[in-house]
């Protein structure tokens, strides 16, 4: 499936997009975690890491909210990785 970051995410996992495989039958929880395993390279000095980003963030699959980390995620999904926004 594909994970997009936004803002602080983005940031903290040094990439917009990345495309991860998991076994099916796959959660959003399981998503978190592949994409807190994957191995990264230095962030910006400030930036927060990507396991608090997560904490805070809102997450959409397919463009629409999702709360539910057990919620079921396929293979040819899109997750978005919403941190908080300043500002509104």
């Amino acid at each position: 499936m594909m994970v997009r970051y936004f803002a602080a995410a983005k940031a903290a996992a040094g990439s917009e997009e990345e495309t991860l495989t998991l076994a099916e039958p796959a959660t959003l929880a399981d998503v978190i975690s592949a994409a807190l395993s994957v191995s990264r390279s230095a962030v910006p000095a400030g930036t927060p890491p990507l396991e608090r980003v997560f904490s805070r963030s809102s997450f959409l699959l397919n463009g629409v909210a999702i709360r539910d980390h057990s919620a079921l995620v396929g293979p040819a999904d899109v997750v978005d990785v919403l941190p908080p926004f300043a500002g509104g």
